[in-house]
């Protein structure tokens, strides 16, 4: 492995907002996922209007160090959850959220904090997310918001909100991957006892009658097979005859339970497989793409660019440990305000693709017609 010495970058800041009757798990989550992540990259601030303890949903309070003026500061801000989440927000909250947008901070939403994002007009002309129970309800009341209640996450560049509750986890994941690559986020998740990536979107938790298909049934042994043969090909009938089903039987229980299609879920999968492959080790493009189940290295490119946006050289320019350990290494881009303090990256997108990404996780291309797909 190639190693370099370089300056280790300031910490990117993150300021949580912790709104009166905050949810706990929901404010809980970005903190213990920000701290997992080795070398302290991230420095935490919880604020609120004043420094004063703020009562959360659960009846305890929580001791906030800072006021609005954090998020002047911040590099991300963190909008957790709150209940009742159709009440009207304080003016100062909305502003000083605004400002932070206004100056191209990253502005991050968990559960009903989508509201209080919306609210601020920051949702305006984007696509977002949060509980399902409470989609409609943001949609009726922020028509300029296109909410799409299915996902996990969204992710539109500077603004992401999340799903339900633990779906946090998944975004806060999401960002440490963006941040520092998917080596990094994966040891995160494993420290946290959780996964990488959940399959499917939040539609898996919306009630609606299922199919009997016998009690027990999951096809969980069947995913975690496929995943140690990602180099193989990989049908719906050889996935099937695993899980000892026909295949149009395996098609629909797989949709019911991961929220996605076997091929997507491949696609998505083999992906992952390559961006681990891309930070930590030095193969060829043509030998992770074979590696991976994806054949060719144009085949490899192609879906790197639908899914990702860029290229798999750029992708390893920007988060192979080439100049110091994952636990300290950070990109700092440009936004609208200037450079943010240790704002780490995403690989650069060239002209013509599209910067916002609605996802699920794990992120599913469609496959084309006519593209070799093992």
């Amino acid at each position: 492995m190639r190693e370099e010495t370089a300056t280790p970058a300031a910490p990117h800041r993150v300021a949580v907002l912790v709104l009166d009757d905050v949810l706990p798990l929901d404010l809980g989550i970005p903190a213990q996922v920000f701290i997992a992540v080795p070398g302290a990259p991230y420095r935490l601030t919880l604020c609120g209007r004043t420094t004063r303890p703020v009562t959360t949903a659960a009846g305890f309070a929580v001791t906030v160090t800072a006021g609005l003026e954090a998020l002047r500061g911040a590099d991300t801000v963190v909008v957790p959850g709150y209940a009742p989440h159709l009440r009207e927000l304080p003016q100062d909250v909305l502003a000083a959220l605004a400002g932070a947008h206004a100056r191209g901070r990253r502005l991050v939403s968990i559960c009903t904090g989508a509201f209080a994002l919306a609210a601020a007009g920051i949702l305006d002309g984007r696509k977002a997310t949060t509980h399902w129970k409470y989609a409609d309800e943001l949609a009726a009341r922020y028509p300029a918001v296109s909410v799409d209640p299915h996902v996990l996450y969204v992710d539109e560049g500077q603004v992401l909100t999340s799903a339900g509750v633990a779906a946090g986890i998944d975004l806060c994941l999401h960002l440490v991957r963006r941040d520092l690559g998917a080596r990094t986020a994966n040891g995160v998740a494993r420290t946290l006892v959780a996964a990488p990536h959940r399959d499917g979107g939040q539609a898996q938790y919306i009630k609606r009658p299922l199919a009997p298909e016998g009690p027990g049934v999951t096809l969980a042994a069947t995913r975690e097979w496929a995943l140690n043969r990602l180099h193989e090909p990989l049908t719906v009938p050889r996935l099937a005859a695993h899980a000892h089903m026909a295949p149009r039987t395996f098609a629909r229980r797989f949709v019911t339970e991961t929220g996605t299609t076997p091929l997507r879920w491949l696609l998505a999968a083999r992906l992952d497989r390559a961006r681990e492959l891309l930070e930590s080790t030095d193969l060829a493009v043509d030998h992770i793409a074979d590696r991976c189940g994806l054949g060719s290295p144009s085949n490899l490119r192609l879906h790197f660019r639908r899914a990702l946006g860029t290229t798999p050289t750029a992708y390893r320019t920007a988060f192979a440990p080439t100049a110091r350990p994952d636990s300290v290494r950070v990109h700092a881009p440009t936004t609208a305000a200037g450079p943010s303090a240790a704002l780490p990256s995403r690989p650069e997108t060239t002209p013509g693709t599209p910067a916002a990404t609605s996802r699920q996780v794990p992120p599913s291309p469609l496959p084309q017609e006519g593209l070799p797909f093992r």
